[in-house]
């Protein structure tokens, strides 16, 4: 799969910035009182090409917010980003969520909603149209985004592939 021969292996020369995608309340009923616990959904990226997720959880927002940060740290992945936007258009799906990503040109900007664009810009896209189709579930909405980004392509990997120049790649 696409996914193993983009891992990256170590974290400790990466600054990664760390973004918030969504927190869930979940409450326990004892005969004590309300028990609160927390889960957040939390997307960590250098800008630059490097993107991982994860998820903690825990009794406190904040700790929460720190056990995804460092679930999202062992799960990082590299994403060929080409003059700030994607190579080339990609679908994929995660559970009920269905994401479309399409390049577009300089100056668009991040053209996606909530939990999408936090991925995109994570990942250091700048120029992209995206659309999710399906469920709006952030927690699937984050992983179909990163399964589609996983699973594009370089044109310098393309051009070795097919035994083509580059030039070929883009004009055909």
């Amino acid at each position: 799969m696409a996914g193993i021969i983009n891992k990256v292996k170590s974290t400790n020369d990466i600054e990664l910035k760390d973004r918030l995608v969504a927190i869930n309340r979940t409450t326990k009923v004892t005969k004590g009182g309300r028990t609160f616990t927390f889960a957040a959904m939390v997307v960590v990226g250098n800008e630059d090409g490097i993107i991982g997720w994860g998820l903690g959880k825990a009794g406190e927002v904040t700790t929460a917010i720190a056990k995804g940060v460092e679930a999202a740290k062992k799960n990082l992945i590299k994403v060929p980003v080409y003059k700030g936007t994607i190579p080339h258009e990609q679908e994929a799906h995660y559970g009920g969520a269905e994401v479309f990503l399409k390049p577009a040109v300089t100056g668009t900007g991040v053209k996606a909603g909530g939990a999408m664009r936090a991925v995109l810009e994570s990942v250091g896209i700048t120029d992209v149209l995206a659309k999710s189709k399906g469920s709006s579930n952030p927690h699937n909405l984050v992983k179909a985004t990163i399964v589609a980004l996983t699973e594009l392509r370089d044109p310098i990997t393309v051009a070795q592939n097919r035994g083509v120049s580059l030039e070929k790649v883009f004009n055909g």
